[in-house]
């Protein structure tokens, strides 16, 4: 993992507007979305933050924190969201790491339990990560799962 740089926005502020097109180019979100909540993190207005890996000054993998990652359980707050490994850099143990370093960075802030919205079902269950329910994706016309981190 040493050629590989883990860090979170905080620390790493000059790539808000690169992160925020790198993640509209991955799910089709809009930049504006993912640059209101990366500011609001940045004015710690909120702790939940965005947390990345780095190969040399790109972005190879990233997700975020948010409140509601569009789904219909408001309660199930916060959620990771926007997982993302770029495909030449996956099964690396890249998110897995990012994940552990969400969890933790969120716990030391008192920030806990966690929830994630996907349709994998086995992936993050290696990294801590128990299914909770099935939950109604905002405009989905299937069932996604939830999972916790305590």
């Amino acid at each position: 993992m040493s050629e590989y740089r883990y860090t979170t926005l905080r620390e790493k502020p000059q790539i808000k507007n690169e992160a925020a097109a790198w993640f509209h180019e991955k799910w089709g979100v809009p930049e504006e979305a993912y640059l209101e909540c990366m500011n609001a993190y940045l004015d710690e207005e909120t702790e939940l933050g965005w947390y990345f890996c780095m190969a040399g000054e790109r972005i190879i993998a990233g997700m975020g924190v948010i409140e509601n990652d569009f789904h219909d359980r408001k309660d199930l707050t916060p959620n990771v969201c926007a997982v993302y490994t770029e495909e030449a850099y996956r099964g690396k143990g890249i998110a897995g790491y990012l994940l552990n370093m969400v969890v933790a960075d969120l716990k030391n802030k008192g920030i806990t339990p966690v929830y994630l919205l996907t349709d994998h079902t086995s992936f993050y269950e290696r990294y801590g990560w128990e299914f909770l329910c099935m939950v109604q994706g905002d405009g989905e016309t299937e069932l996604s799962r939830m999972y916790i981190h305590r």
